[in-house]
């Protein structure tokens, strides 16, 4: 059955608007999910820090381009299957170079890559270059839950680790990370035991905490709310009940939260053990 280039032209003009929906329309939906993951989630979770925006964009740009790129090529290769075929085309061209074809499959693809080059590596930048910060938290990785220390608050410390009691299911810490909104944030990584990784989507920070090394990474939240994450390096049999819970706050009730912690964290009887935590395999 033949079809025409006009139907041809429909069809792909149909499937590159869906294709365009599909990757732009995923930023509308993550927002029903702020900070932790949905159901079914197929997209990006809702931004809720500078870096995770342009994360978000970047995602989208892509995906816009790979699919334009895909229809292109699809569209070529229906053109020389129904142009070009033994029965439309019985004497074949004698044609075997084509300067200007050939200048044109070069230089496009290196535009191309130039103009995915340019805003990644701004985003690298961006990602890795920490801005004055407002408070810095040591985040320590253990087997199997964090330690969050203030060294700009008092200097106290506390264990964060699962609490099967509480929402969302494997994401509920006894006690979260507390921050201000709307302020930049220095992380410092590091791990006690093995490389653990803390993560957390919605800041779009993602970062290595390796024994006897200080990395360090930043976010500044954009939203109060409770924000999850995990470790994202496998550590060991419990590595899939080591969540991260930052709880983003405003000032004043970061400021209250700060006075209590120094006495509810002064005498250091939190927990020590991840066997505290729960749930063994």
């Amino acid at each position: 059955m033949k079809m025409s280039m006009g139907r041809v032209g429909r069809h792909l003009l149909g499937l590159a608007v869906a294709g365009l929906t599909l990757a732009t329309g995923g930023a509308a939906f993550a927002e029903t999910e702020l900070g932790q993951p949905a159901p079914w989630e197929w997209h990006l979770q809702g931004s809720a820090s500078p870096v995770m925006d342009n994360i978000v964009w970047f995602h989208n740009f892509l995906s816009v381009l790979i699919i334009l790129i895909t229809l292109f090529v699809l569209a070529l290769l229906v053109i020389v299957v129904m142009k070009f075929n033994a029965k439309a085309n019985p004497v074949p061209s004698r044609t075997t170079h084509n300067t200007l074809i050939e200048v044109v499959w070069t230089l496009v693809p290196v535009l191309i890559l130039v103009g995915i080059a340019v805003p990644s590596f701004r985003l690298l930048f961006l990602e890795l270059d920490v801005p004055k910060a407002d408070l810095t938290v040591k985040a320590t990785g253990k087997q199997w839950y964090w330690s969050y220390a203030y060294p700009d608050n008092g200097k106290f410390e506390f264990d964060s680790l699962l609490a099967q009691d509480k929402q969302p299911r494997l994401l509920g810490v006894d006690n979260e990370m507390v921050v201000p909104v709307n302020k930049v944030i220095r992380v410092q990584v590091t791990g006690a035991d093995v490389i653990h990784a803390f993560a957390l989507p919605a800041f779009g920070v993602k970062i290595d905490a390796i024994p006897g090394r200080l990395n360090e990474t930043w976010f500044k939240a954009t939203k109060t709310g409770m924000f999850y994450g995990q470790c994202s390096e496998l550590c060991g049999k419990d590595h899939a009940f080591m969540p991260i819970a930052i709880r983003v706050v405003n000032d004043q009730e970061f400021a209250s939260w700060v006075e209590s912690a120094k006495k509810k964290f002064a005498s250091g009887g939190t927990s020590t053990f991840a066997s505290a935590a729960g749930p063994t395999q």
